[in-house]
């Protein structure tokens, strides 16, 4: 076919409708211009607009450029937030300003930014900005069943605070914050309230412990509240521009209110209205009457207050709440209603209330101590009495091994953990408050006896420095997160399960000297010693096995208040276990028969010693105790954790055999009196001296 066929019949191709072979156009007669020797370009150029097929595709080209620019003019729907609140003002006027510095005061208040130097009276220095920890520190987290899939934290999401949340955001309570007495905790506290009232009116609610053993503390806090609103009297009169149209006399209008609230097994509102009135308030704390009854619903009253006065945090238009609101709780124990922890930091957290407490030590690792009692009506016997109260552990869960040195764990001292019970101590923490741990008879620099005790004090006999104590602070978590950061550590898990394991009391007074006047009652004196030792031996061995499962994850752990537990527990259980294993076993031994090397003496004394003279096996675990509890002394100075490892370093583990003599003769009768003469007669009605009535101890 030639080029000139070939284009005819594309052309007739391309040209509308398809007529038949016998019909005759007007084209059809035309002569082609390519056939008349005109340019190719021409006749390309007029069938291209003549096409049909071109016709639709400019069409479809117009109708995808209307939508495109369509599309483009319609503006994207965002969600609404119905809480959305929209700010309208003037644009600032800038003015170029130079503020020269005339004057630098030091403040001796504890900072609050990364790198402060904290005084050892106000705890450790804190971070203010966000930090990122292993375990987010968020309300109440849900608790969620464990799988196969992988052990998963998540928090529950909780809805946006009511009232500002300034003192919150990114920003923990102090903890462990030491003070010998109740007015120095109070004077901190005034400074907080001071800087409370200078961003607006505030409310400070005192809520008072009744059981007799705060007796004196409360009297200490009413003398005090002299200087405290003397303090406050003084910041009224330099807000005075700010507050003109304040009326002094209004106690809705007064600067800073004050109620009482107390709690026992009940909790009694004891100021109807929030009241400006000194003597009122003074007198009110006077009144407040005993509770016996021994029960301490502390969160109890937290959550009373809290919708009590939650209608003075209310969002009140541009100014914010009403009023700033404070919680002060003034307790020696721990609270008898720790379920109602959870929903007190919610709410506290909800309305922006901090919480302050002025409260006692937690024992080390202990629930219990006891606290001298005296009658606090002089009418009646002043003798000391102690009674047990619940003061602690200063954790969620025990992380202490219930290891004794006398015998009975119970009845040996107790020393102070450095911080405050848990669940008041994390209530603080979590609400942006402080705990503070109140004990007169506070010193760090030596032991306090027994009889420096005062009266309604614990009786603790060490104390440790707080900015030692910074580094060890507890894990002041939720019980799920707590619980959950423990299962992922083998070392963890390894010191709670063996810190549950109760009654691990050892040989109270092993005996050590046995007289041969036979061959069979030695044997026999020999076995009966033997048997407190195969008492002890099942419950030292279980604990052994217990925590070397913490041994493989030893080096990952991070804490240094795990390391140091871990550490101090399984130092003190391998010791005990190679000092009770070889005392059972050199006694078996010597039934085998020992000869005396002198052949008057007929005494074997057992003494303790370092040397293992019945076996290498409990000769390598006593090497391995003494390298865990001399690293802890070493890394870990000035803790109750490195008390405890140097107190048992201080005894040796193993035992050694000794010989002497003892006179197995009758003693002689002491006939006459040995001539002296009789005592006078004594008339012990008249020498009566007249005492006065005593009266039990109460419910503490």
């Amino acid at each position: 076919m030639s080029d000139s066929s070939f284009l005819s019949s594309i052309k007739k191709a391309l040209t509308s409708g398809s007529p038949s072979e016998d019909s005759v156009t007007p084209e059809a007669n035309a002569v082609h211009p390519y056939e008349n020797g005109e340019s190719s370009e021409l006749w390309e150029d007029e069938s291209f607009w003549d096409a049909d097929e071109t016709v639709a595709m400019v069409g479809s080209m117009m109708v995808h450029l209307i939508v495109i620019l369509s599309l483009a003019l319609v503006q994207l729907q965002n969600p609404v937030d119905d809480e959305a609140v929209v700010m309208i003002a003037p644009p600032p006027e800038y003015e170029e300003t130079v503020d020269l510095i005339e004057e630098i005061v030091v403040s001796d208040q504890p900072q609050v930014e990364i790198g402060s130097d904290a005084l050892a009276e106000f705890d450790m220095a804190e971070a203010s900005a966000a930090t990122f920890a292993e375990i987010a520190n968020m309300v109440s987290p849900v608790d969620l069943e464990p799988t196969d899939l992988g052990d998963i934290m998540v928090n529950k999401m909780f809805s946006q605070p009511v009232a500002p949340q300034d003192r919150l955001v990114d920003q923990k309570g102090r903890v462990g914050q030491g003070t010998a007495g109740a007015s120095g905790a109070v004077d901190q506290i005034t400074f907080e309230v001071m800087q409370a009232a200078e961003e607006r009116p505030t409310l400070i609610v005192w809520l008072f412990d009744q059981s007799g053993s705060l007796t004196r503390q409360r009297q200490d806090i009413r003398d005090r509240f002299d200087r405290i609103y003397e303090e406050l009297g003084m910041l009224r009169e330099q807000l005075d521009s700010k507050t003109a149209g304040e009326d002094p006399n209004d106690p809705s209008e007064a600067r800073v209110l004050t109620s009482i609230i107390g709690f026992g097994e009940k909790v009694q509102l004891f100021t109807e209205e929030p009241t400006a009135d000194l003597d009122l308030i003074k007198q009110t704390v006077a009144d407040i009457p005993v509770d016996n009854s021994g029960t301490e619903r502390v969160f109890t009253a937290i959550e009373s207050a809290a919708k009590q006065y939650n209608s003075l945090r209310r969002s009140n238009g541009p100014r914010g709440p009403k009023r700033n609101v404070m919680f002060v709780v003034v307790t020696d124990e721990r609270g008898d209603d720790a379920h109602l922890l959870e929903s007190s930091i919610g709410s506290c957290r909800k309305w922006g209330i901090p919480v302050y407490v002025v409260g006692v030590p937690a024992p080390f690792g202990r629930e219990h101590t006891l606290v001298k009692y005296v009658d606090p009506d002089p009418e009646y016997d002043q003798t000391p009495q102690w009674a047990q109260v619940d003061q602690g552990p200063e954790t969620f869960l025990p992380e202490r091994v219930q290891l004794s040195f006398t015998g009975n764990f119970e009845q040996e001292p107790v020393i102070d953990s450095g911080f405050g019970p848990y669940g008041l101590t994390r209530l603080c923490y979590e609400t942006g408050g402080i705990y503070f741990t109140v004990h007169p008879n506070r010193n760090v620099s030596r032991e306090v006896r027994r009889g420096e005790i005062d009266a309604f004090t614990a009786d603790l006999r060490a104390f440790f420095d707080p900015t030692a104590m910074a580094r060890y602070r507890p894990d002041y978590l939720s019980p799920q997160d707590y619980v959950k950061a423990v299962k992922r550590s083998p070392l963890r898990q390894a010191l709670i399960a063996a810190a549950q394991i109760k009654n691990v009391n050892g040989i109270q007074r092993p005996q050590t000297r046995f007289v041969k006047r036979n061959e069979a009652g030695l044997a026999q004196a020999l076995t009966t010693a033997q048997q407190d030792a195969a008492k002890l031996e099942p419950v030292l061995i279980q604990l052994a096995a217990t925590l070397e499962q913490g041994l493989k994850d030893r080096d990952e752990e991070e804490s240094l208040r795990w390391l140091a537990g871990f550490d101090l527990a399984y130092g003190r259980v391998l010791a005990q276990k190679v000092r009770t294993e070889t005392y059972n076993a050199i006694l078996a031994k010597a039934k085998r028969g020992m000869p005396f090397e002198n052949e008057k003496n007929n005494t074997w004394v057992l003494k303790p010693a370092d040397e293992i003279t019945v076996g290498s096996k409990w000769q390598r675990e006593a090497d391995t105790a003494r390298e865990f509890l001399e690293r802890v002394v070493a890394e870990h100075k000035g803790t109750p954790w490195a008390m405890l490892a140097e107190k048992e370093l201080e005894v040796p583990i193993g035992w050694v055999w000794t010989e002497t003599f003892t006179d197995l003769s009758p003693p002689r009768t002491n006939r006459g009196n040995n001539g002296n003469n009789n005592r006078p007669p004594r008339d012990d009605q008249k020498r009566m001296i007249k005492r006065a009535p005593k009266r039990p101890v109460p419910k503490l």
